[in-house]
């Protein structure tokens, strides 16, 4: 039986490497993470530093990880006690002291020690006991932007870019470990290392702005934030421990919290990495390895059921802190009670429930003398490895940038003394490299936004700049970011420089051995560029979809679909690349050959309406049906247009430009009321 538990772990193992990634691919994600940040908070001259934080942040890339972000003032810091204001000039920093005399463990109030405010720390604070404490509540409200792009959700401000979901958390920093936390030191006696301790001790922690809902002080009440030791812990697990805790997490989301909405779901994925963590430091598995993959979840989820049972889940850091306290009680912890117990009854075929991990339990069942590789190194090819590469860099393209000029060139200041430090990883190259073919471009199209009102002299003196800016885009970037050259040509009216990059596009993508979406033929790519640099294999092997900022107006045809965008909480817009290549050469040929437009037209509809998910991303329905239906009306069949607009309303609305669509077919109604 024991062998049986092991081979099924090794293929549980087998199958979350699939799934989650191998040690190799989760810490290529957080280099690349990891090297955002780095070039957000040396390039950023407004007073703030960002972490990037959350589940994406941890390494995961699963349907339901989440993008968080931490930012903080740099001259702003929080401390414990009097004494520890001499480490700062007070003259420059504005300090805070932490009153936790009245707070539930692991929240405190955070009282103003400067004796001068600016009117931004005036509009957030309230007087208590004769001093000035800062709000959370007020705040966390006055920091969620009274723009449409944000919306308030818990501490954080929630909102898109592209197809992206992000929360921005603002919060305040304090360089010293809590006195509440100093038992955990003391805990840590097998893990983690003595080394990784200090490092997190040395780093401190951050206060989110939220309040205990029990507190007395709720709406006033900071709490403390633990996000980068915990990110610190993570990064410290082996590979084993790592897919455990993910492991538990597609278990809540596939079973647990299955069919439950958000008020109903009462555990969440910190309450499984509190209970991996717990699970670790206290040695219940004395061997964290593929053979014992199931039994370190199953140690995980009875400490849980314990917890549920016992409402109470002592934070990891704070163990007087009981993050059950508020909402462990009455019929719903008695529903969750005899929920779990039921699973718990069943031992690990409980695991049959998960989509995810049934086809791996199953095959061992079926199979008991399989062969099953826990190799890493032989789990993915090289080319599959690119690929994961290939999606990280595209969706880790720092996507904040300010669209203004003097912010781009600060970008690429930084980026030029980054390439050069020694200690970078060659995933965090290649990832500098992406973002500075993605700084390029926003600075070409800002360039000449910003003057395209001058003289001509300096017109001109720019757009040789803005030209050279976006071959450097094509030089770093993917194949099909040679668009943006061709969308500036367009922009400035250069329709035949605009087909001649087209038509070089056209011949790239259809090499055998691009990979994009639906082409699985590594083979090919490997014989192809197999022996390349990543730099090289990006320039001629790899295509991904466009993203255009909502702030940047690259093509005035697609104006009113960024300002609905915008419009509905999302910054950007994303296009798979041979539908707006398409457009582009409708477009040009409009002004230089109208006869051609039809044949074009014509391949662009049968794309469109035939293509079944082999090149049109199902959630880029909607954005294909409009762009067909505008190439349609600027071409001057109505009758289609009005057509593909109704197509684009029947879609998933997933980039949230409906109010566009409409304001379209009002527009062709109105000029034209036969047509209905």
């Amino acid at each position: 039986m024991e062998s049986a538990i092991q081979r099924i772990s090794e293929s549980v193992f087998l199958g979350l490497c699939l799934k989650v990634g191998t040690s190799k691919v989760v810490a290529m994600r957080r280099d690349m993470m990891g090297i955002n940040d780095m070039v957000e908070n040396k390039t950023t001259i407004d007073g703030f530093c960002v972490m990037l934080s959350g589940s994406q942040g941890e390494g995961f890339r699963l349907k339901e990880s989440d993008l968080d972000s931490m930012i903080w003032p740099k001259n702003q810091r929080v401390i414990w006690e009097l004494s520890q204001s001499q480490y700062y000039n007070t003259h420059r920093q504005t300090l805070f002291l932490c009153d936790y005399s009245d707070s539930p463990p692991g929240f405190t109030l955070l009282y103003l020690l400067s004796p001068s405010m600016d009117r931004f720390l005036r509009s957030v604070c309230v007087t208590m006991y004769n001093r000035y404490y800062i709000s959370s509540s007020k705040l966390r409200h006055i920091m969620c932007p009274t723009s449409s792009n944000y919306i308030l959700h818990g501490p954080c401000s929630n909102g898109t870019f592209g197809m992206l979901e992000y929360d921005h958390a603002f919060c305040f920093v304090c360089d010293f470990w809590p006195p509440s936390a100093s038992s955990w030191i003391d805990r840590c006696h097998s893990w983690p290392q003595p080394d990784v301790v200090g490092d997190i001790v040395q780093s401190g922690c951050h206060f989110v702005a939220i309040g205990h809902k029990l507190g007395n002080h709720e709406d006033h009440e900071w709490r403390i934030s633990f996000s980068l030791a915990e990110q610190r812990l993570i990064n410290s697990m082996n590979h084993c421990q790592f897919l455990t805790y993910g492991l538990l997490k597609l278990f809540f989301t596939e079973i647990i919290n299955k069919g439950l909405n958000d008020d109903d779901k009462l555990l969440c994925s910190y309450h499984t990495k509190t209970a991996v963590f717990w699970a670790i430091q206290q040695n219940t598995i004395p061997h964290w390895c593929p053979q014992n993959l199931l039994g370190g979840f199953w140690v995980c989820f009875k400490l849980i059921l314990k917890w549920v049972y016992e409402g109470v889940c002592p934070n990891f850091f704070i163990p007087e802190n009981n993050m059950f306290l508020s909402k462990m009680h009455g019929d719903k912890q008695h529903h969750l009670i005899t929920r779990l117990y039921g699973l718990y009854e069943k031992g690990l075929t409980c695991l049959l429930h998960s989509p995810s991990i049934r086809s791996h339990i199953i095959n061992v069942l079926q199979n008991p003398r399989i062969s099953i590789c826990t190799d890493e190194q032989t789990l993915i090819s090289k080319a599959w490895f690119d690929r994961f590469l290939y999606n990280e860099i595209a969706r880790n393209e720092a996507v904040y940038f300010n669209s203004n000029v003097q912010s781009c060139m600060r970008y690429l200041h930084t980026i030029k003394q980054m390439i050069e430090l020694p200690l970078l990883t060659q995933f965090q190259v290649i990832m500098l490299q992406k973002i500075a073919s993605l700084v390029f471009c926003k600075t070409a199209f800002t360039l000449h936004m910003e003057t395209n009102m001058f003289e001509n002299k300096l017109r001109y003196r720019t757009d040789k700049i803005s030209c050279h800016m976006l071959k450097l885009v094509a030089r770093f970037g993917f194949i099909t970011d040679m668009q943006y050259i061709a969308m500036y040509y367009y922009k400035t009216l250069r329709y035949m420089n605009a087909l001649s990059i087209i038509e070089m596009i056209k011949v790239k993508l259809a090499q055998p051995y691009v990979l994009y979406r639906s082409n699985e033929d590594t083979e090919i790519y490997t014989e192809a560029v197999g022996g390349q640099s990543w730099s090289t294999k990006m320039r001629q092997a790899v295509a991904w979809h466009i993203t255009l900022d909502d702030r940047i107006h690259y093509i005035s045809e697609l104006i009113p679909e960024q300002q609905a965008s915008l419009q509905n909480k999302t910054c950007a817009l994303t296009f798979p690349p041979f539908i707006l290549l398409y457009m582009l050469e409708i477009l040009c040929y409009l002004h230089v050959d109208i006869m051609k437009t039809q044949t074009v037209l014509d391949d662009l509809q049968t794309l469109v309406q035939y293509d079944e998910g082999q090149i049109i991303d199902l959630n880029y329905r909607d954005i294909s049906w409009q762009i067909l239906g505008i190439c349609q009306q600027v071409t001057g069949n109505l009758h289609a247009a009005l057509y593909s607009y109704q197509q684009s309303l029947r879609q998933e609305p997933y980039h949230k430009i409906r109010t566009a669509t409409k304001m379209r077919i009002q527009g062709i109604c109105q000029w034209n009321p036969s047509i209905i």
